[in-house]
């Protein structure tokens, strides 16, 4: 197994654009690090989908079984990224650790806590700090915490950036974001897009909870 492994494991019957382009963000930054990048738990229809085969060629290995099946002799060195756990991650982790689970989606807000399915099976726990993040986000940040070997209080980030989605209108992701070295948070590829076309979806009175699959609540301000 070359150098570690990110498995989301994908909690939802069906794969939304906005997971679509976060995995696939996760797939090319895994790919490009040396390491694997896994999607677990996804329904059969949906592993023989165009979706799945588009992550597949960016580098992600679509699952139908459970970290707990494939992975069930290194449980104990497999590590749960959870909100709820009581200890930072840390860059001594990249020792007792070579598996990092995340559970899909995690960029709800408000959070609904989709990680305790996973916590009740028992893995070890670490926390990426008090804000939340997107799954591309939280998959960045503990790479760069385990690989880079970059303190999680050192990771450049910005909370609920606003972005300007034209000259009148802006929005208000409700997450932390690493930030590049110009300071703007990273998002995956074609998502300011997806976004601008949500706010005028929201806008034309369509029903925008369920378009943004998990990241409801953005905030559009029009003046």
């Amino acid at each position: 197994m070359a150098g570690y492994t990110f498995v989301v494991e994908h909690l939802d019957p069906e794969l939304g654009p906005w997971s679509a382009l976060e995995y696939k963000t996760i797939a090319q930054e895994s790919k490009n690090a040396g390491c694997r990048f896994i999607l677990s738990s996804v329904p059969e229809s949906l592993l023989q989908s165009q979706d799945l085969q588009i992550l597949h060629d960016a580098g992600a290995e679509g699952r139908n079984d459970s970290i707990e099946e494939y992975f069930a002799d290194r449980k104990d060195r497999i590590c749960l990224l959870d909100p709820a756990a009581k200890q930072e991650l840390d860059t001594t982790d990249a020792n007792q650790f070579d598996v990092f689970l995340f559970g899909g989606i995690l960029g709800d807000d408000p959070p609904r806590d989709r990680t305790s399915e996973l916590r009740k099976k028992g893995f070890t726990g670490r926390r990426l700090g008090p804000k939340q993040m997107t799954t591309d986000t939280a998959v960045r940040v503990t790479r760069m915490v385990v690989l880079d070997k970059v303190p999680l209080d050192q990771i450049p980030s910005v909370d609920f950036p606003e972005l300007k989605l034209n000259e009148h209108e802006t929005t208000e992701m409700p997450f932390r974001y690493v930030t590049d070295s110009t300071g703007k948070p990273i998002m995956p590829e074609g998502m300011i897009d997806l976004i601008k076309a949500d706010a005028d979806k929201a806008f034309d009175g369509l029903d925008f909870v369920d378009e943004v699959d998990g990241m409801e609540n953005l905030a559009v301000d029009k003046s």
